[in-house]
């Protein structure tokens, strides 16, 4: 393949924004746009290595404007969608569920339609394991293609909506589309509200660091790295109309990932402090990649070494977070987390 011209929504974000850079480097031969709102969680700053390249573009725009994204379609002719862009964060779903319904499932339904409008050849929905709900702790019980959706949260219900949105207009009105639902990401620029980056930056500040509940929520981590190889294993090979699940095989309790951090970065864990648990948390989510590793993928990360790369990441990129952590992201931080006094 070549000339292709693919959209990638939302990819001035965490996993979108290191897909852009990981399919402008690997296709000199494409063109690849990122189409971005640049809300809260959107950095163009991260694309500095890339933003002079020929087949690297730019387009603001929202995707809940159906007028602007059928001019944008219209004028660019895209090949293929890769649609990351999502409200993300659950606790902010719990606060503000709105949003989110707006922008994952109206917005989906806007990128359908453009597609199916401008004869797009294939649409690769990006989604999540969350969509499945939560597993008990049975270490041999795992999400497969086959596992119920379960939505336990208004961001879940969310993402579980749009995919069943995609399923419609592929079955509807015969979209080619995939559907990939990937565990936890970590890895560079990964906005600091989250577990990861939000424990390396407390720790190398020597800030408390809440944890919800008692920190035995599980979680299977992947490596933004990784799922980006996935994504673009999945737009080039997966069979149309598939659902293929997105796994490290790498689980780990939310405390268990609290104390690596602090222990390679050699700080104490009373540093610690348990905090009131979130509303309906997930037990544990765990992925059986089986079917995507017969398309040809496995991970190239286990959480040792994707761990330490990361942790190094963020200590050479002060500058990047630290400019996040200012200003509104310091007021919701504050509302967020409630410490004992």
């Amino acid at each position: 393949m070549s000339n292709k011209k693919i959209l990638v929504t939302g990819g001035a974000g965490f996993i979108g924004g290191n897909f852009v850079q990981y399919m402008v480097n690997k296709y000199p031969n494409y063109d690849i746009y990122n189409l971005d709102l640049l809300t809260y969680a959107g950095d163009l700053s991260k694309h500095k290595s890339i933003e002079q390249e020929k087949n690297y573009h730019f387009i603001k725009a929202d995707i809940t404007d159906r007028n602007e994204v059928f001019a944008i379609f219209e004028r660019e002719k895209f090949d293929y969608v890769a649609h990351f862009a999502a409200e993300s964060h659950v606790d902010r779903s719990i606060t503000e569920p709105e949003i989110f319904i707006k922008t994952n499932v109206l917005g989906t339904q806007v990128l359908l339609d453009a597609s199916k409008e401008f004869n797009i050849k294939k649409f690769v929905h990006v989604s999540t394991d969350e969509v499945y709900g939560e597993l008990d702790f049975d270490p041999e019980t795992f999400f497969t293609e086959e596992t119920p959706l379960q939505p336990n949260s208004p961001y879940s219900a969310s993402k579980a909506s749009s995919d069943l949105l995609v399923r419609a207009y592929h079955e509807t009105f015969n979209l080619p589309m995939n559907i990939t639902r990937c565990s936890n990401n970590y890895g560079p620029f990964h906005f600091p509200e989250k577990l990861i980056p939000l424990t390396i930056s407390r720790v190398l500040n020597d800030q408390k660091i809440p944890v919800y509940g008692d920190g035995k929520n599980i979680r299977d981590w992947l490596h933004v790295t990784d799922h980006c190889a996935a994504i673009d294993l999945v737009m080039h090979e997966g069979a149309n109309g598939e659902v293929y699940n997105v796994g490290g095989h790498n689980e780990r309790t939310n405390l268990e990932v609290v104390k690596t951090i602090i222990n390679t970065l050699e700080k104490s864990v009373d540093l610690i402090e348990f905090v009131t648990d979130r509303l309906g948390h997930d037990k544990r989510y765990a992925i059986d990649p089986t079917k995507l590793e017969k398309l040809g993928w496995e991970p190239t990360y286990n959480f040792e070494t994707g761990i330490a790369q990361t942790i190094q990441w963020y200590m050479d990129n002060k500058e990047w977070w630290e400019q996040i952590l200012s200003g509104d992201y310091k007021k919701y931080f504050e509302k967020q987390y409630t410490f004992e006094k």
